[in-house]
């Protein structure tokens, strides 16, 4: 009786019960409020990575689209600098020279030219090429300088062999004519033939046709304003040169030239250019001018050599007084690279702007001298010249320094 009344006392009375569920109702409203709370924190946190996804794809859209402005700005800018281009040469000089007879002595430090080129292709067929340039520093009145405009022409392809140039533009003549950047040639001036028979550096304007006949032969065939010289210079060429400035055009110049250029290293060419009147009309003791000119210039390892033969023949009993009539020189360049940045070369030549009268009115120079290339588009150079005439006034020796660059 006694242990069956222990195990009555150990059942739960009804209070006891309710007591219990409701304890465990609420455990099981917790625990739906804790999942509820687990939900809002998840939405929560997926709404968050839904707006970092969001940002970091609107980040992505922004970098993928300033990357192709950046693209087609680069391309942009390259397209128009290729077909944009800025080029340009400078030379010092520092001359020393005695003059022989009564003249006066040169020795003077000169800036004696700065050039710049600006070129412009249109498209493959159309282009654009000008050159200015600046002599003696400084120009104006009273000053020793000029400003020039050396070359602005078209070009236009005609075919893939064949061309056509119009404006204004260098003479298709000599070696250094249309070459003459310091770093190209031997001496710190340019020869005296090149100069005064040639004239270097002599520019037209007009139309010129060339192109490519053969393998290793060209052509060049100009119609130009040409010469208008007088009495007043002795029918010198160099001073005839008007520089398509105002130019008179009563006379046009013809010219053409052939050049060899089939085989590496060496260049054949001759030029011819007929003018009915030097004087442009102006002279009636003058009449038509031939010029005749022929070089070669020949560079096989570190061997070269450039000759040059240049006349010219004026009709007219005036240019016969005076000898002017017939005006030719001639030099011969031999030269040796002692490495890929030393050269010597030493030139003889020969010239005469009166070569027509029974007097020695020519002038024979030995020049000599040594080029130093800092780089391929940068020189040094010395040279020493020592020159003969009959009229000591024309003679000068001594010798020049000179510091020329390309870019």
């Amino acid at each position: 009786m006694a242990a069956m009344s222990s195990g009555y006392a150990a059942t739960p009375s009804n209070e006891e019960i309710w007591q219990l569920l409701q304890e465990m109702k609420q455990q099981l409203e917790d625990v739906k409020q804790q999942n509820q709370n687990l939900k809002t924190e998840n939405q929560s946190l997926k709404q968050q990575v839904d707006e970092t996804q969001l940002k970091a794809q609107e980040a992505s859209d922004t970098a993928e689209a300033l990357a192709i402005a950046t693209e087609e700005a680069v391309k942009s800018a390259a397209a128009s600098e290729s077909k944009t281009s800025i080029g340009g040469y400078g030379e010092l000089h520092y001359n020393n020279l005695q003059n022989q007879g009564t003249g006066k002595d040169k020795d003077e430090i000169d800036f004696h030219r700065f050039v710049l080129f600006f070129n412009h292709e249109f498209n493959d067929r159309l282009r654009l090429f000008s050159e200015l340039e600046l002599e003696h520093s400084i120009s104006g009145d009273g000053q020793n300088g000029e400003v020039e405009l050396e070359q602005a022409y078209i070009q236009y392809d005609l075919s893939a062999h064949h061309r056509v140039n119009a404006g204004l533009f260098l003479m298709p003549i000599g070696l250094i004519n249309e070459t003459h950047e310091p770093n190209t040639f031997y001496g710190v001036e340019r020869n005296n033939v090149e100069k005064n028979i040639i004239p270097t550096t002599w520019w037209e304007g007009g139309v010129m046709f060339s192109g490519e006949v053969a393998e290793g032969f060209s052509y060049d065939v100009a119609m130009t304003s040409g010469l208008n010289t007088s009495l007043s210079n002795n029918y010198a060429v160099r001073n005839g040169r008007e520089k398509v400035s105002e130019a008179d055009a009563s006379d046009f110049a013809y010219t053409g030239r052939l050049k060899w250029t089939a085989i590496p290293g060496i260049e054949v060419a001759t030029s011819l250019q007929y003018q009915e009147d030097v004087t442009q009309g102006q002279d009636p003791e003058a009449g038509s001018a031939v010029f005749w000119e022929v070089h070669t210039a020949i560079q096989k390892g570190p061997y070269g050599l450039r000759a040059l033969y240049a006349t010219w023949h004026l009709d007219g009993d005036g240019p016969a007084d005076v000898g002017a009539d017939k005006q030719t020189g001639w030099y011969v360049e031999p030269s040796y690279k002692l490495t890929d940045s030393v050269g010597l070369f030493t030139r003889y030549s020969l010239w005469d702007n009166q070569a027509g009268n029974s007097s020695d009115s020519e002038v024979r120079s030995w020049d000599m001298g040594v080029n130093w290339w800092l780089d391929p588009q940068v020189v040094v150079k010395f040279d020493y010249q020592d020159q003969d005439a009959e009229d000591k006034d024309d003679e000068f020796d001594g010798f020049n320094i000179g510091l020329g660059y390309q870019f």
